[in-house]
């Protein structure tokens, strides 16, 4: 069918647009698309998957992230939550019962010596001591709480805010509201040493938020950039003939956009242009070797001290949200020896999260840098046993009750919020919900985690779901 004689074809749905039934063309369009909702005040472009910065709701302090993420679960009774009270029913049965995942004995008292840092007098773990310097900058909260004992959902819950459905990851929501300060670099950067975390790259997902909100993976035990980021130079075309190719691109694509519309398309288009542009700049954001060796010793010569000064490098030229995961799969995850694994686990990151509050305070930072500090759960007080029955010095997974620790932008520092019963087994003093973690990030990036919303499938989606309450306490 045409217009006229001469003119062009028209296709299905604008026949239905131009028709009487234009009105099922736009539920239509709803169905198809999911996108013409918006971020309740953040620019309506953010739509479509632009980039560009955007105002939040209201003034906030913090302007960007880094998150550490400790994947396995760090125990937080050997970190940031001292338990005197499982020194003294150490190899005992605790007057506890609360029901674990695997099957756990007595208690196991902390292999590591607790003292209090800083004027705060903050108790922090010997694990910690050179982040523990900067214990008057960290606000630890206490009483987290997850919702099932297992690996995979409590990760979904930590990054994306359910265990169960697919939902766009913390990062992504961060870039739909903001936006990112940099059109040349990414603006949500994923770090893990040596390959993916469980459950790979949902863990930085955009969901069915526009595809140019997702995180991008770098592996950072790789030091040529051009190992580091795949396909950062084409080996066959020009910039200048690269240019042509997407002009063109970009053209067809406004074309099948005119009768086809789809997001899929738009974030494609988004994805070559922000790879295009980063040829020349990733490659000087990336190489770490380009800082003075003062600042190299600072963090150390190591994959972690590497991994978090391009962090530092990334966030200070404009790139939102910086993910650094300790390494592939769950290497927290101590189920047995945990001294020694802990004890190494630590060492590998204690100097370069120290280094990097440093670093960010010296160079004016820290006061809009929000930092984050934790895994997706923590771990039992009692010991676990084998098959046999048997201690295997180490502890299950605990969602009743955990810490995690923030610092900078607009947290206050020196803080303890929320506490575990005696042996840190259960959050009994203001417990935590991820949800409600989730809507004190939003809260410092200045959003209201109510009105950051987007349409999908006939609903206002939020990060935080219908929950969520702003942790008031910690906010300076």
């Amino acid at each position: 069918m045409s217009d006229d004689a001469s003119g062009p074809p028209i296709g299905r749905r604008a026949m239905l647009r131009r028709s009487a039934m234009g009105l099922g063309a736009l539920g239509l369009a709803d169905l198809l698309m999911g996108t013409d909702a918006r971020a309740a005040d953040p620019a309506s472009a953010a739509d479509a998957g632009d980039l560009a910065p955007r105002l939040p709701h209201f003034p906030a302090r913090a302007k960007r992230v880094v998150h550490f993420f400790l994947n396995g679960g760090p125990s937080h009774v050997d970190t940031f939550d001292p338990k005197p009270a499982l020194a003294r029913y150490d190899g005992r049965p605790i007057p506890l019962e609360l029901a674990t995942e695997r099957k756990t004995g007595a208690a196991f008292a902390s292999p590591f010596k607790f003292r209090r840092y800083g004027q705060s007098g903050l108790e922090i773990s010997e694990l910690f001591a050179r982040t523990a310097e900067h214990a008057d900058d960290i606000a630890v909260i206490r009483s987290m709480v997850a919702q099932v004992p297992n690996h995979e959902p409590s990760l979904m819950l930590m990054n994306c805010g359910d265990s169960v459905m697919a939902r766009p990851s913390v990062g992504a929501w961060v870039l739909y509201g903001l936006g990112t300060e940099n059109q040349n670099l990414p603006g949500f950067v994923a770090m893990c040493p040596g390959g993916y975390p469980i459950k790979d790259a949902e863990n930085w997902a955009s969901g069915f938020l526009p595809g140019a909100y997702q995180g991008t993976f770098i592996d950072p035990q790789n030091t040529d950039v051009e190992k580091l980021i795949e396909n950062i130079r084409s080996p066959h075309a020009s910039r200048a003939t690269q240019r042509l190719q997407l002009d063109l691109l970009r053209r067809l694509g406004a074309e099948h956009r005119r009768e086809r519309p789809d997001p899929r398309l738009d974030a494609r288009i988004q994805s070559f242009e922000t790879a295009f542009r980063m040829q020349v700049e990733a490659a000087d954001a990336f190489d770490a070797s380009r800082e003075p060796a003062a600042i190299r010793e600072l963090y150390g010569e190591t994959v972690h001290g590497r991994q978090t000064l391009i962090a530092r490098r990334l966030l200070e030229r404009g790139v939102r949200y910086v993910q650094l995961w300790h390494g592939a799969g769950q290497p927290w995850d101590d189920h047995a020896n945990l001294a020694a694994h802990h004890r190494t686990l630590a060492a590998e990151i204690d100097r370069p999260i120290a280094a990097l509050l440093t670093d960010l305070k010296r160079r004016g930072m820290l006061e809009d840098t929000l930092v984050l500090w934790g895994g997706e759960f923590g771990r039992t007080p009692t010991v676990e046993l084998d098959g046999s029955g048997k201690s295997a010095l180490g502890r299950d997974h605990n969602h009743y009750g955990f810490s995690v620790w923030m610092a900078g932008g607009g947290v206050k520092g020196g803080a303890v919020h929320g506490a575990t019963d005696e042996f840190g087994f259960r959050a009994v003093e203001d417990p935590v919900s991820v949800h409600d973690l989730h809507a004190t990030i939003l809260h410092l990036l200045g959003f209201d985690h109510e009105r950051l919303t987007f349409r999908y499938a006939g609903r206002d989606f939020r990060l935080t779901d219908v929950h969520g309450r702003v942790v008031r306490p910690i906010v300076a």
